[in-house]
């Protein structure tokens, strides 16, 4: 593997941040094209939409398209309608996950559905889908739009298998990366892999690129499932203790079950299965979770997905975008030290 080359940005700024520093001009292309395409006669629906998306959300996915694009070499504008598509499909699902999920923090606000009700929290989130799609088509590549519009679909498909396991306490643990590349992972394959295909490169690169976006975004979802147990609400961008209060079978708890006495077996079926929480719960099942080491365990398979992203860039000349986006593999799963 290369070691990633120190990047000539200001050291005390995450990669993220140096990537939206070496992006700027790109992303507010973007952010234009996605004020632009908000817009709606019906008030309810820019007003809605500009609560989640307007909320500061770090919009990584979006970045990673228009960066991975000029890692491509490409000259066109495309990618900018691209990248305003995959932040929609995005913002959509979290507008749905929120109805279905029942949190009350998002990207540190109250969710739109506690505020405009469920309803108009779903028929914004399909609305975001249509102008996902819409951009999509502008861009003249059906290749792009195939990606895009596969990936659409397979995120749905991970959210319903994450409803249909909730509180399953037999959900086993190739069910959860199932659930986890195709919710998390898949926008951030496609987010990636769309760049390739615009610029005409060849197939081994679109792999490479693909496969970085893939690796990324599990290790992203590990981590995020590691932080639910022990992280700061900073970090994550919602309230610390979700996965647990809602019954969600994530990793830790997995690995946990698997080492577990009869005691903590009956504590995971009151807490996750008969729902019957108090206030002190979340402290036992963190201890349970530390004692097992079932979150060590997660951030060292965290890791491992990192590793592998970085690695599939090495097939790129070296420059400071390409290092940029290996630190950033490396800065995902650092949110965990």
């Amino acid at each position: 593997m290369t070691a990633p080359a120190q990047i000539q940005q200001d050291d005390a700024l995450s990669p993220a941040q140096q990537l939206w520093t070496i992006s700027a001009d790109d992303m507010g292309a973007v952010d234009a094209i996605i004020l632009e395409r908000m817009h709606s006669p019906v008030g309810m629906i820019p007003d809605l939409a500009q609560h989640l998306v307007g909320a500061g959300g770090k919009r990584l996915r979006p970045l990673l398209t228009v960066a991975t694009a000029r890692l491509c070499g490409y000259k066109g504008e495309a990618h900018h309608k691209l990248a305003a598509a995959v932040e929609f499909i995005h913002s959509a699902t979290l507008l749905h996950d929120d109805v279905v999920d029942e949190s009350d923090l998002r990207r540190g606000k109250k969710p739109a559905n506690l505020i405009w009700g469920n309803s108009a929290s779903i028929l914004v989130g399909d609305f975001l889908f249509a102008r996902a799609f819409n951009l999509m088509v502008e861009t003249g590549s059906m290749e792009a739009l195939g990606i895009l519009s596969n990936a659409a679909s397979v995120i749905a498909e991970g959210e319903v298998q994450q409803l249909a396991s909730l509180r399953n306490l037999a959900m086993s643990e190739a069910d959860y990366m199932d659930v986890i590349k195709a919710k998390t992972a898949a926008l951030f394959a496609a987010a990636t892999e769309v760049s390739p295909v615009i610029a005409g490169l060849d197939d081994t690169r679109r792999a490479a690129l693909r496969d970085y976006g893939l690796k990324l975004g599990l290790a992203f979802q590990l981590i995020d499932d590691a932080l639910d147990y022990g992280g700061q609400q900073a970090a994550l961008g919602k309230s610390v203790g979700d996965d647990f209060r809602e019954g969600k079978m994530t990793l830790p708890v997995i690995r946990a079950l698997a080492k577990a006495d009869a005691t903590e077996r009956d504590f995971w079926r009151k807490v996750v299965v008969d729902r019957d929480q108090d206030d002190l719960d979340l402290q036992r099942a963190v201890s349970i979770l530390r004692k097992s080491g079932a979150l060590d365990e997660t951030i060292q398979m965290a890791r491992r997905f990192s590793v592998e992203a970085i690695e599939a860039l090495d097939i790129f000349e070296e420059s400071p975008l390409r290092d940029c986006l290996q630190n950033l593999a490396a800065y995902v799963v650092s949110r965990a030290s």
